[in-house]
């Protein structure tokens, strides 16, 4: 009898033929596995960078809110000062004029000293070009000089940080 000639070109029942691709199924599914856990580790960051911009933006809202309600804490305390001084002026007796003159001066230079710590300017604009800006004209009179000039000033104009908080009211020298 005659043995069978050995061919490598002919597969052989010795081995499956499926090893190849269960070893590739294997590495898939540990690679699907591996890509699931990583998918599942973003979710997580994203939910942890998600919630914790939440939270900046709500502590950044808490700090504006608290900045906006007080924001004049410094400014009142000092009007503070100026305001026991006119309830001092109201509690004396025995005053004259002359001492509640003095107690007004006093207390105006502590106004205008509050006014100077936070930056508010008086506008008193007496023989200034008028300038729309700063000021209100209530009347324009005829009179001799250069016209559109501030003539008398009815009521001082005041100033936050150059910024006009009130404008001066003003009459204007009219043109003749």
């Amino acid at each position: 009898m005659q043995e069978p000639h050995a061919n490598p070109d002919i597969e052989t029942n010795d081995q499956p033929a499926t090893d190849a691709p269960v070893e590739s199924q294997i590495d898939h599914a540990a690679q699907i596995a591996a890509l699931e856990a990583a998918l599942e580790e973003a979710k997580a960051q994203v939910l942890y960078v998600k919630a914790d911009g939440e939270n900046i933006r709500r502590r950044a809202m808490d700090d504006i809110d608290k900045a906006r309600k007080f924001a004049l804490e410094k400014f009142s305390g000092e009007l503070l000062a100026v305001k026991d001084s006119l309830d001092a002026a109201l509690t004396v007796e025995n005053a004259d004029v002359t001492s509640y003159k003095n107690g007004v001066e006093l207390t105006a230079k502590q106004l205008l000293s509050v006014f100077e710590k936070f930056n508010i300017a008086e506008i008193n604009p007496l023989g200034e070009k008028f300038d729309p800006n700063k000021h209100q004209a209530i009347s324009m009179v005829p009179a001799e000089g250069e016209p559109n000039t501030v003539l008398s000033v009815l009521q001082k104009g005041y100033s936050l940080n150059e910024r006009v908080l009130r404008p001066a009211l003003v009459t204007v020298r009219q043109a003749q």
